[in-house]
């Protein structure tokens, strides 16, 4: 620990243990606003050690691809955490079980920060005073750098974020809404992953006022067809911002979301992609309808939507 920092924080010595959900953004016409939290979760424990080591263990999706050691993603939103609660600990072991794929349009980083947070927040006595759920989306928001797949992990359901000027600085927010209990998710899922990062330079930097204007109905009508009427799914998550842009990415996704909107159904690229998300009540029938309409290329993934966010719990 560096000399002249006090550290006013007091750790619990049992390990806690979080379980985040996967997230759905933008769903279609929401850009950076919309999420919604899936039923599909990784599973984060972790515990304070007095030695200056970062003990880290991973299995699951992307067990081979993450760093192990401080530079993990959970261990830094941990520290983040910490720090902000005025604190820094000599050491942690963590032990990642991760369900959700990466690279897919599934939030696996969201859930990681979020998770990290939520660790920091539990291991300290009196951590939720410290560190109110606003507190820890806005942290979320600035270690991801958008607010819509964190505000989802974090409160679960369907979720409204945005960015407010707060002393001079951007500060991500959000609210959660209920989802209708019809509304059911299938995520057909490729083999093949997209950064973040290279979907979102794909995008032009204008686009036209029509386009914008469109975007915005459809966004304030997705709410109240996710909340109460389901039957204007499909209207509700057309999208003239950023999909279409993005299809030199992911051609077979994109393909296949115009194929499936030209039938009726509400499909949309899940997040920067290259995973599509159905939204439907529909029949098993007309389920199986979709998954044979996607074919072998993709995987299908049925997945409950996720009533709750992070949920943080005692080992």
């Amino acid at each position: 620990m560096a000399r002249g920092f006090k550290d006013r924080l007091t750790y619990k010595a049992t390990p806690m243990q979080v379980s985040v959900p996967a997230s759905a953004a933008n769903l279609g016409p929401g850009f950076d606003a919309l999420g919604l939290a899936l039923e599909l979760r990784d599973i984060y424990v972790a515990q304070i050690l007095d030695d200056e080591v970062f003990d880290v263990d991973v299995t699951g999706e992307g067990a081979d691809e993450v760093k192990k050691d401080a530079k993990h993603l959970v261990i830094k939103a941990m520290m983040a955490g910490f720090e902000f609660m005025g604190g820094k600990p000599r050491g942690i072991a963590l032990r990642a079980l991760n369900s959700i794929p990466h690279g897919r349009g599934l939030g696996s980083s969201a859930a990681a920060i979020v998770g990290g947070l939520s660790l920091a927040r539990g291991l300290v006595l009196s951590g939720s005073s410290l560190m109110n759920d606003d507190d820890l989306i806005a942290l979320a928001t600035d270690l991801e750098g958008h607010p819509d797949n964190v505000s989802a992990a974090a409160l679960g359901g369907a979720t409204i974020s945005w960015m407010e000027n707060r002393a001079s600085v951007a500060t991500g927010c959000a609210t959660r809404f209920s989802v209708d209990p019809s509304i059911r998710a299938l995520v057909l899922m490729p083999n093949t992953q997209l950064s973040t990062g290279k979907a979102r330079k794909m995008l032009p930097e204008t686009v036209p006022h029509k386009d914008a204007s469109i975007n915005a109905g459809r966004s304030a009508l997705l709410v109240h067809a996710l909340s109460v009427r389901p039957e204007l799914l499909f209207i509700a998550t057309e999208d003239h911002l950023h999909q279409q842009y993005r299809r030199e990415g992911m051609p077979r996704s994109v393909d296949l979301v115009n194929k499936l909107r030209g039938a009726g159904v509400a499909a949309m690229i899940s997040g920067a992609g290259p995973s599509v998300l159905v939204l439907h009540t529909g029949t098993s029938a007309e389920h199986d309808d979709i998954v044979r309409s996607a074919g072998e290329q993709f995987q299908p993934l049925d997945i409950e939507i996720a009533t709750s966010g992070a949920m943080l719990s005692n080992v």
